[in-house]
């Protein structure tokens, strides 16, 4: 098969946009009775794998077998694995901090509002930011050194994160760690190897999409988008925001890199030479 199947891409966009839809519905049909909108984070990997089984299934016939098989088994792994953290993380709390200040602004309805701006606006995300998952099912060359490649930083970025939320969740189940800054592990060389695993993912789901250029380009605003909210918008950004008043949170700071994972700088007193002995 030559040339890429933009057709098919196509009627592709529109079916996942509708298994987005679908997600978010059912999502917001047991959330909102319960005024838990937070479940809607658990909503946000269970809606990349939806986009990628779909991808999937109207693929076959139009792109390399083995790359549909490779990205949709990648997304999905790493989609559902990101959702059961959440939802064991967020089991017997009640709604996220996050949430009420947007529905705290809601000039109606809250219920309406939180339709309008946390799951529609969310399930749009997902659909754009899935365009390498679903460019990459149409892609008609076999997978190269470059999607291997992409394949190798996938792995890398599902590591970071699975092994950061691991670490923190065992600090967080210790009492005698109540009030404490987690600064141990991979949380010693980046304050957040989860979001930095999140954009190892989505760059290496793009490399596997990059077997033709129409999908290289067709795709290439999502792992930029996604990169831009990890970093400066509800990721990073807004998280550092909320610690900054927690105390040790300034001092961890100042010798941990904030995103990308670098050994420990020296505490700043770490220099001082000792006194001198008269």
């Amino acid at each position: 098969m030559t040339g890429f199947p933009w057709a098919a891409f196509a009627a592709n966009l529109g079916w996942a946009a509708i298994g987005v839809l679908a997600v978010m519905a059912v999502t917001f049909a047991v959330a909102a009775p319960r005024g838990l909108h937070r479940l809607v984070d658990v909503a946000w990997g269970v809606a990349f794998s939806a986009v990628a089984v779909v991808s999937y299934g109207l693929s076959a016939g139009q792109g390399d077998a083995g790359r549909r098989l490779l990205v949709v088994l990648a997304t999905a792994l790493w989609g559902l694995r990101l959702a059961v953290h959440l939802a064991r993380r967020g089991r017997g709390h009640g709604e996220d901090p996050r949430y009420e200040q947007i529905l705290a602004k809601a000039p109606g309805s809250r219920t309406a509002y939180a339709l309008r701006t946390v799951y529609l606006a969310q399930g749009a995300l997902v659909w754009l930011i899935s365009l390498p998952v679903q460019a990459a099912a149409y892609v008609p060359a076999a997978p190269g050194a470059g999607t291997y490649a992409g394949a190798l930083v996938w792995a890398a970025g599902l590591g970071c994160e699975a092994v950061g939320d691991h670490q923190l969740a065992r600090f967080k189940a210790d009492p005698g760690n109540r009030g404490r800054v987690m600064d141990r592990g991979l949380w010693s060389w980046t304050r957040h190897p989860n979001y930095f695993g999140d954009f190892l993912v989505w760059w290496g789901l793009y490399a596997m999409a990059c077997g033709a250029w129409q999908a290289a380009a067709v795709s290439a605003l999502s792992p930029l988008l996604m990169s831009c909210l990890l970093i400066w918008g509800s990721g990073k950004r807004l998280l550092e925001r909320h610690m900054a008043g927690r105390p040790g949170y300034a001092e961890y700071a100042a010798r941990t890199s904030g995103f990308v994972p670098l050994p420990p700088r020296d505490r700043p007193d770490s220099h001082r030479k000792a006194p001198r002995k008269l």
